[in-house]
């Protein structure tokens, strides 16, 4: 992992100013061949050689030996670059409460400080999948002719009224745990264990969950669907913290390839870049329909959709169908 440490205030959209801003990431690959850049979604992190292994890895189709692979860590999550737990220049303790709200915009503009500290002059393949999507979109637009290739995976043009009402009720589960009023590393953490039980609610779909969590014989407690819930939490709670993962849901909910330009469609229209979009059928999050409207406004797009039994999930399991549907279209 490495980590850039940019030299000048990051200035925010919200108004806020970061003094010091930190960015890790990954750049694995000969600096020769065509760039892939990926951008993670909510709770992922710079390594995508682990959390997107069947797409990304030795005998994979982005093979680190073919193609230089870069991933930036978004600014507000917690695994190398500025967050909420890092030291505050100006008071010398920890944000905490006091980080600024982020938006989709700043981690497009983090990708891009990057991009020139790198040396990067043209992205042969930009991908990401849910909020890293987002991130892709509303960088692509930016980039222009810089970027020859876009994939969208799962994502939409504007961040919809149920997944904002879906991060919302996540927020709320946080806010309700009583050490969230506390400045520590661990505060809101039995909070963050609900939401992340909330949200796994719209990752996946009832097939999924009659198919896995199912009773194999009828009992009044201790059912399969109540510890996979509780398991889920917990697993989220020994990596991540509440304060990230409650900004970086307020990120994902400023998402809006339109604002302050003429219109969503207007800025889907100004994407140069070669475009795949790819939609889930079982994904109750982010419906196909979205993904449908990306590859109605984009030039250059096409939109093709995948069957999974994980709902939204799928983009990060499904790899072998993401390498068949990628294939043709990294040549």
């Amino acid at each position: 992992m490495n980590t850039y440490q940019h030299p000048a205030p990051f200035h925010t959209e919200s108004g806020a100013t970061i003094a010091h801003l930190d960015i890790a990431y990954t750049d694995e690959g000969p600096h020769d061949k065509p760039v892939v850049w990926v951008c993670h979604a909510l709770t992922a992190n710079a390594d995508v050689f682990d959390w997107w292994a069947g797409l990304f890895g030795p005998n994979t189709l982005f093979n680190p030996q073919d193609y230089r692979i870069i991933c930036a860590n978004v600014p507000g999550s917690c695994y190398g670059s500025t967050g909420p737990l890092s030291v505050n220049a100006d008071t010398g303790t920890p944000y905490y409460h006091d980080f600024p709200l982020l938006t989709i915009r700043d981690m497009a503009a983090a990708h891009e400080i990057l991009r020139q500290h790198l040396g990067v002059e043209a992205i042969h393949l930009l991908i990401g999948g849910s909020l890293g999507g987002q991130q892709a979109m509303e960088w692509a637009y930016q980039l222009g002719n810089r970027l020859s290739r876009l994939v969208l995976v799962a994502t939409n043009a504007r961040h919809s009224a149920w997944g904002i009402a879906f991060n919302e009720a996540q927020r709320m589960a946080i806010a309700a745990d009583a050490s969230w009023a506390e400045s520590h590393d661990r505060a809101g953490d039995a909070g963050m264990r609900a939401a992340r039980a909330t949200a796994l609610l719209s990752y996946r779909h009832y097939g999924a969950f009659a198919a896995t969590q199912t009773d194999d014989e009828p009992k009044i407690h201790g059912f399969k669907a109540q510890s996979y819930q509780q398991y889920q939490g917990e697993k989220l709670s020994r990596r991540f913290n509440a304060f990230s993962y409650y900004r970086l849901s307020q990120a994902m909910d400023s998402h809006h390839i339109g604002r302050g330009r003429a219109s969503v469609e207007y800025a889907l229209v100004q994407i140069a870049a070669k475009t795949l979009v790819i939609g889930i059928d079982t994904d109750m999050l982010f419906p196909l329909a979205e993904q449908r409207y990306l590859a109605q406004f984009i030039p250059r797009a096409r939109f093709t959709a995948m069957h999974s039994d994980f709902g939204h999930d799928g983009f990060l399991i499904e790899t072998g169908q993401l390498t068949r549907l990628l294939q043709p279209f990294t040549k």
